[in-house]
């Protein structure tokens, strides 16, 4: 569900990073040199203005530049406590709106078979579309927030769901909601920026349960689609599924507008540097520019640098066995909850559940979610010392992982034999039970696979992350093409009809969570022959 995808700073290098819905767009990070500060002269500096004396570039001893490594008090990490929480309260909105949309169509299936006389195989590529093209989506709009800022590349994303969203709703032929559902999966910016946002806003050491709070927002937003959407058809109809997330997207949007400021460090402090000039128009803070002002756009979009950008991600995926086998567990997890979305109905038959009745069960999802998020935040609160030891040892970020990583298998095999339903003497909240274990399995594969590809990769955690997103959405986005299927055709008219299919599914499981395992054992084995951490592994050594 979410692939979130956000920047981070690691070491002392930004990156950005891809986690979920959608992939990220690998940024290619350099060291910043830090400007070794001088004590300020404040008979030198203007009245009202503070500019550090930091460097002897110009004449008067004042650096010309303003730059997050010199000036933090002018960004988003010197903001309060209390205002970041206020925006990462209406960033969960945006995420659960983003995620709502993704797992919302299916509960519109028994409107488009009955209304444009179409199979739900067919009503399934609109699915399919706007998940895959949602992986895309996010690649392409985290360069923009990077060299335009996050608000209004975050605003214009909204903007465009939400008419595509309408266009869904209102769409006369069936071409038309599977254009609306294609458009609205690339215009879907997800954790690509709003995680970004976490990043502007506060330093390794303390993001990461900002980091975990975001994260539960993308995943929760999958699960309350199947509960309201089904509501919503069984009374209103199925165009109304639609409407009600088109009303959805709106509020998301006033929220946005109204409370979430713009975070992006060069942004501020252009905005501080125009102050500085104009309330100092003739003393030595006339020069001062921020850092975009000195590196116009121009500069800064170079082809080569942007494919190179692109690129990266992929190569990784295909190289490293660390990206590419924690991904793949990741894009499964992922691939579950959006199969899940129409398995569980055929499932939840068995004891004559509706379709509203059916969306209410995915409570136990929800419930799995939450339980995933306070076994991180705890897990972090109360190991003070984490953040130190992690860093030297980026595998000490799986260990809880390697305790929570069997739930998945355990709640698919249970869900699989829970699925001979009443007739053999199962209550019809045992498949609900195993559901929340898959619950708590998918968020803690989420937040620890990102978490540990951060600190083994560095500096290239971006493009590492990056594939990690796009299996994600790749994964549901082909889930919805295999789902029906497997749960139609193997086994037919026997009392394993549905046994089988998520059997299969935990035997796969089983096999994806091994490398956990073998990571955190012998994750360093495999960090010192990968010429990506190699540097990192070096500094660390150095240190």
């Amino acid at each position: 569900m979410a692939r979130d995808e956000f920047e981070l700073q690691d070491h002392g290098e930004p990156m950005v990073i891809g986690s979920d819905r959608g992939s990220s767009v690998a940024k290619d990070v350099v060291n910043v040199d830090e400007h070794k500060r001088h004590n300020s002269d404040s008979s030198k500096a203007p009245t009202g203005v503070s500019v550090d004396r930091i460097s002897n570039n110009d004449p008067d001893g004042y650096n010309n530049v303003l730059e997050d490594t010199t000036h933090p008090q002018y960004t988003a990490k010197a903001w309060t406590s209390q205002r970041k929480w206020m925006i990462l309260i209406a960033m969960w909105f945006v995420q659960v709106s983003q995620n709502y949309n993704a797992a919302v169509f299916p509960s519109m299936f028994p409107f488009i078979e009955e209304h444009f006389n179409k199979t739900s195989e067919q009503a399934n590529i609109g699915q399919m579309l706007f998940l895959v093209l949602y992986a895309f989506g996010c690649e392409l709009w985290a360069p923009f927030s990077e060299d335009f800022g996050r608000k209004w590349v975050l605003f214009s994303s909204l903007f465009l769901v939400f008419c595509w969203q309408i266009l869904l709703g209102a769409s006369p032929t069936f071409t038309a909601i599977l254009v609306a559902r294609a458009l609205g999966g690339l215009s879907s910016a997800g954790g690509s920026v709003t995680l970004g946002m976490v990043a502007d806003m506060y330093e390794p050491e303390t993001q990461f349960q900002a980091v975990a709070f975001t994260c539960f927002g993308s995943v929760s937003g999958s699960v309350f689609a199947p509960i309201i959407s089904g509501i919503v058809a069984m009374t209103l109809g199925g165009r109304w599924v639609a409407y009600m997330s088109v009303i959805l997207a709106g509020l998301t949007i006033l929220i946005h507008l109204f409370i979430v400021p713009e975070t992006r460090a060069e942004v501020l402090l252009d905005r501080k540097a125009k102050l500085i000039r104009a309330t100092d128009a003739e003393g030595p803070g006339k020069d001062i520019k921020g850092p975009w002002e000195a590196n116009p756009l121009k500069s800064r979009l170079q082809p080569k640098a942007i494919w190179k950008m692109l690129y990266r991600p992929y190569v990784l995926l295909i190289t490293e066995p660390i990206v590419l086998f924690n991904s793949l567990l990741s894009g499964f997890s992922d691939a579950l909850i959006f199969s899940g979305l129409e398995s569980f109905g055929y499932i939840m038959a068995k004891w004559n559940f509706n379709q509203a009745q059916v969306g209410y069960c995915f409570a136990s999802l929800m419930i799995g979610y939450i339980i995933g998020w306070a076994l991180w935040s705890l897990h972090y609160r109360l190991n003070p010392g984490r953040p130190a030891k992690n860093n030297n040892c980026p595998e000490e970020r799986l260990w809880l992982l390697c305790w929570v990583v069997p739930l998945e298998a355990a709640g698919l095999i249970g869900l699989a034999f829970c699925s001979l339903g009443p007739k053999y003497g199962v209550p019809w909240i045992a498949p609900l039970i195993c559901v929340g274990l898959v619950g708590i399995a998918n968020y803690g594969i989420y937040i620890a696979t990102i978490d540990y590809l951060i600190a083994a990769y560095g500096p290239y955690a971006a493009s590492a992350t990056g594939g990690n997103g796009f299996c994600r959405d790749l994964f549901a986005g082909l889930a919805a093409l295999y789902t029906k299927k497997a749960y139609t055709t193997i086994a037919v008219n026997t009392p394993y009809e549905l046994v089988w299919p998520t059997l299969i599914f935990g035997i796969i499981g089983i096999a994806l969570a091994i490398p956990v395992y073998v990571f955190y054992f012998k994750g360093e084995w495999f960090r010192v022959r990968s010429k990506y951490a190699m540097k990192l592994e070096a500094e660390r050594q150095g240190h």
